[in-house]
């Protein structure tokens, strides 16, 4: 290169970096009155309250978010309003399919037992829930395997692996399916639940679980305008995909109230958790199958809804078994 043109080069990159936008950094959020009231209440120091205000729950240690779950129920003393503003705290929080496992109570799967920097559609919403009836980080675990394993017994078997026959079941005492009730049509659909297959294909474990026919409904997705009025924040969202004859839960969320009551979906997917209108959702998903049909894909058929319960009461825990021994040790 001449050196005519190395000045010029490097007269166009200082050009174009001139030119680049400026990074804006977002003003702090600083504490009001009643929120530094609350955080002494709970013995949260002010300069800390400050700094969680300011920083999003996917880059807090566990330590901090025990103490900011303490003082956010009394900033946000309605599980709804809670429940919204935690999800909305984690906006941005980086997506992963397959995140969590039993590790290291079980080695079947390798993932970890929680994970707070990244999630997947179903993480990030047990994740919220519990963070919701929690005031500290040891409550909000507990709560967290009482949503994610039937009666909170820790194990890949019992784990809620299928959304609509194990997660809206066996969570009934947090969440009431509301999809018939709602007032538009609803459609059927069957699903064959083969637990011990996929245990064995997806671990390698063997279980004797006998399959089980569900049926269930869903609103189709062009039914969903007429009723969308009628959700509420923290509600629990099913997004249902069709195959053919085949139809499943493929994704989850939560349902936020926007501006001017227009009602929302907050969730996790590629590339992160993100906000955005329900009717927005929709028509980007009806792009995507338009982009995709003829290549034999799922598709967005509708939506199951399950209703936040008004006052949930978390249920005791079932004991968690001693582990099994080799039958050759005996006992």
């Amino acid at each position: 290169m001449t050196k005519t043109l190395a000045a010029l080069a490097v007269t166009l990159l200082l050009a174009a970096c001139a030119h680049q936008p400026a990074t804006v950094t977002p003003p702090r959020t600083e504490p009001t009155a009643a929120q530094l009231d609350a955080a002494r209440r709970v013995g949260l120091a002010a300069p800390e309250l400050s700094d969680l205000l300011n920083k999003p729950l996917y880059r807090m240690q566990p330590a901090e978010v025990g103490r900011f779950l303490a003082w956010q129920q009394l900033d946000q003393p309605l599980l709804r309003q809670r429940i919204a503003a935690l999800a909305r705290k984690n906006i941005g929080q980086p997506y992963e399919l397959f995140l969590l496992g039993e590790f290291p109570y079980e080695t079947y799967d390798s993932q970890p037992l929680f994970d707070l920097t990244k999630s997947d559609c179903v993480v990030f919403a047990e994740h919220t829930y519990a963070m919701a009836l929690s005031a500290s980080w040891e409550e909000f675990f507990w709560v967290l395997q009482r949503i994610r394993y039937r009666d909170g017994v820790i194990g890949v078997a019992t784990r809620n692996h299928y959304t609509e026959a194990d997660w809206n079941i066996a969570n009934r005492w947090l969440v009431t399916d509301v999809t018939r009730t709602l007032g538009a049509p609803t459609q059927p659909y069957h699903q064959r639940i083969d637990r011990q297959n996929f245990l064995r294909k997806q671990f390698k474990i063997e279980r004797d679980i006998a399959v089980q026919p569900f049926d269930d409904v869903y609103i189709a997705k062009q039914d969903v305008a007429a009723i969308e009025a009628q959700l509420q924040d923290g509600d629990f969202v099913n997004v249902i995909s069709a195959r053919g004859s085949d139809a499943w839960a493929s994704h989850v969320g939560l349902i936020v109230t926007g501006a001017y009551g227009s009602r929302h979906i907050l969730h996790s997917a590629e590339p992160q958790v993100r906000e955005e209108t329900l009717q927005g959702f929709i028509a980007r998903l009806g792009e995507r199958d338009a982009r995709q049909a003829g290549q034999n894909k799922a598709a967005l058929a509708g939506f199951k809804f399950l209703r936040l319960n008004d006052a949930p009461q978390v249920p005791p825990m079932a004991p968690q078994p001693r582990p099994a021994r080799p039958a050759a040790l005996g006992g």
